[in-house]
């Protein structure tokens, strides 16, 4: 059982982001839903749903995604979309955040919480996380590579993109849903992406910075890893104890980096009821 969404938009310094939201939305605390790359608000549509069941919750496209702007003058780099979170949270009024992260987002989401903690109140963490000595896929070297990245982005293709989502994911994603990040994959994403990952140039270091803001916070965390994943190690599942001592870590044997698109059941049975409970603890420590 689900409730219904609402659709609508905000502007942070006149870049605008769609905005999925349901729940109480005069609520000052939300569950928020961070995608990666490449991702929009459409990964996160059951999964919101089912928290507004039971809570305010919110995803969002951010800039450079999905259907969000795409400005070339946008800083493309992790304390940008840190800054422009901490502008939508702003705008929503979400005054305390449980945050729900993948890929990208959670550098993005991680930064913002190490800079504002005292309306960060608990994290998800789905195949992403603090990345100790994190070594770049093969993707990625090639997008931080000046013209090769580039000639892959201007030839990618929907069959190729096909292809390559193939990888790491043995239960294998539904083609629509392929299809819909491809249809979102235009000229300013592809954009967005080249200057993204050019500009995070030392993700170990950030890594170690991040571990010392966020681990004296002991935030209540849940890690939720696909083991074969082909683009973060699920080795790095454990080590978000080193940051989130009292984490629930959880892998999922068939799964790849999109578990909550190749097994939505499994994420739903672990994320739902860690996410009630901490939306029920605040309630019984404010009673």
């Amino acid at each position: 059982m689900t409730a219904p969404l609402r659709a609508h938009e905000i502007r942070v310094n006149g870049v605008r982001s769609p905005v999925l939201e349901g729940g109480p939305s005069e609520s000052p605390e939300a569950v928020v839903f961070v995608h990666g790359n490449p991702g929009s608000t459409r990964d996160w549509q059951p999964l919101t749903a089912a928290v507004a069941r039971f809570g305010r919750a919110v995803a969002l496209d951010m800039p450079g995604f999905g259907r969000a702007d795409k400005p070339r003058e946008f800083e493309y780099t992790v304390p940008g979309y840190a800054r422009h979170l901490a502008g939508a949270l702003a705008e929503l009024r979400i005054h305390r955040a449980h945050l729900v992260l993948h890929d990208f987002g959670g550098p993005w989401g991680l930064s913002w919480a190490a800079q504002h903690p005292a309306e960060f109140a608990s994290v998800t963490l789905i195949d992403t996380g603090v990345l100790f000595g994190y070594r770049w896929h093969v993707l990625a070297r090639i997008w931080r590579t000046p013209l090769l990245g580039e000639l892959f982005q201007a030839t990618a293709t929907r069959a190729t993109f096909r292809l390559l989502l193939r990888r790491g994911n043995p239960r294998g994603l539904p083609r629509d849903y392929v299809d819909g990040m491809f249809d979102d994959y235009d000229a300013g994403t592809r954009r967005a992406v080249l200057r993204l990952y050019r500009a995070t140039s030392d993700p170990a270091g950030a890594a170690e910075r991040l571990a010392a803001a966020l681990r004296p916070l002991a935030r209540p965390a849940l890690v939720v890893w696909g083991k074969h994943d082909p683009y973060i190690s699920v080795t790095h599942a454990r080590r978000q104890r080193e940051v989130f001592p009292d984490a629930q870590i959880v892998v999922l044997e068939r799964s790849g980096h999109w578990p909550f698109v190749d097994d939505p059941s499994a994420v739903a049975q672990v994320v739902l009821p860690f996410l009630q409970q901490q939306l029920c603890n605040r309630v019984r420590t404010s009673a």
